[in-house]
């Protein structure tokens, strides 16, 4: 049974490089047995801050404990309590399968006989057993990315980190680590995971954070997230830039999303069908051409657009914050 309470707690998280100041004061925390998403654009401080909680990286000012230990004075504790999966796979290809988790095992400390009971445990549970003697370099992209995951496991921590685990993985492998990563939850773990899928947040998370210019700008269920844009969106495509213009004027509210590109506009929808005649009125009267129209729920993508300013791109989102150089603060 889950433990209760709080396995991560962050509190007023700071970190810069030079004079650039990536996060500005990071506070929320994640319960134990849970799953939270972390998305934000490019150079968010999404990376920057799952590296200080692996304790790859050290905070400029504040606290953050994972499972009651100090992220940097008990560094060693914390190592003993996590597992981190990359944006890329970091496994020895010229090694097998069972190879590259007995060697993990090892640097756990586990005992011999432990490591190789729990290689050949992992090694069935991630469907590698056929290939586990395999070199590793012969392994397919959503493979080698299931042997990282099984990597991270090797020593059963309760708390695990996933930057961006499905980058790159076609749709039958990237469903085949969602269910992956939902089972590590119903037996106990704790995830937090970065993604550029905003699909995968809304399957996977219990919440979601949303972290932009340094700070959480929004946090709560995807379904409270996306009440945020309204219960209803009704999207119209115009057969010209002019058209798009005229309606936007003739909208004029926050709710709207625009994309100039696709000649399309959305606006929320709290007045059902009232509304949709309202509008369409209103077009006939200023001779706007309504190419098509449709309805639908908000989705995470409304969200980030809304809450960011801009539509969520697999470029953004795949953030590649680099460390300063050493001997540079």
């Amino acid at each position: 049974m889950t433990k209760r309470g709080n396995a991560i707690e962050i509190k007023d998280i700071r970190k810069s490089f030079g004079t650039l100041e990536v996060l500005k004061g990071i506070n929320f925390v994640i319960p134990r047995g849970s799953i939270v998403a972390l998305l934000g654009p490019n150079g968010a401080g999404k990376t920057t801050l799952i590296r200080i909680l692996s304790t790859l990286l050290t905070p400029d000012a504040g606290q953050a404990t994972i499972e009651g230990f100090d992220v940097v004075d008990e560094a060693d504790n914390v190592r003993g309590v996590i597992g981190l999966t990359g944006q890329y796979a970091a496994i020895d290809e010229y090694l097998s399968g069972r190879e590259n988790l007995e060697m993990m095992g090892h640097l756990y400390h586990l005992s011999k006989p432990d490591t190789k009971k729990r290689a050949a445990e992992l090694l069935e549970k991630f469907d590698l057993a056929d290939a586990a003697n395999r070199p590793a370099k012969t392994y397919s992209g959503g493979m080698s990315r299931r042997l990282d995951l099984a990597s991270s496991l090797i020593a059963s921590p309760p708390i695990l980190f996933f930057d961006e685990p499905t980058t790159g993985l076609d749709p039958r492998s990237r469903l085949m680590m969602w269910e992956i990563i939902d089972n590590l939850t119903k037996e106990g773990a704790t995830i937090l995971l970065t993604t550029q899928y905003l699909d995968e947040a809304d399957q996977l998370a219990d919440r979601i954070a949303v972290l932009d210019g340094g700070m959480i700008i929004a946090e709560g269920t995807p379904n409270q997230l996306k009440a945020k844009v309204g219960n209803e969106r009704i999207e119209f495509e115009f057969d010209s830039l002019e058209c798009l213009k005229k309606a936007e004027k003739i909208i004029s509210n926050d709710s709207i999303l625009v994309n100039e590109e696709k000649y399309t506009l959305s606006v929320a929808n709290d007045k059902g069908v009232k509304k949709l005649k309202s509008l369409l009125e209103e077009f006939e009267k200023s001779n706007i051409t309504v190419v098509t129209l449709s309805l639908h729920k908000p989705t995470l993508d409304d969200v980030f657009l809304k809450l960011t300013g801009h539509q969520a791109t697999a470029e953004e989102l795949a953030e590649e914050e680099k460390e300063p150089k050493k001997g540079k603060k």
